[in-house]
């Protein structure tokens, strides 16, 4: 399985914070955000930071995913 976590608006527009995903040979972050973007595009609009097992990926990264995988989808945030 391939755990998703959404954070902050990200979430807030899925309407969901965690998506577990079946795990196939060959599968990259990329593959995992092309499937959920048809399933929440609103939220998939604002998200700027990616993170696969703790470490933030860009777009050229196209490393396998392995089973037992997090990816981890958030927006640009600001605080104070």
């Amino acid at each position: 399985m391939i755990n998703v976590l959404f954070f902050g608006p990200v979430a807030e527009r899925a309407g969901v914070r965690q998506i577990s995903l079946n795990f196939r040979e060959g599968l990259r972050w990329q593959d995992v955000r092309d499937t959920l973007r048809v399933r929440h595009p609103e939220a998939f609009e604002i998200v700027s930071i990616v993170a696969v097992n703790g470490q933030r990926v860009g777009e050229q990264d196209a490393s396998l995913l392995a089973d037992g995988a997090e990816v981890v989808f958030m927006s640009a945030f600001s605080g104070g």
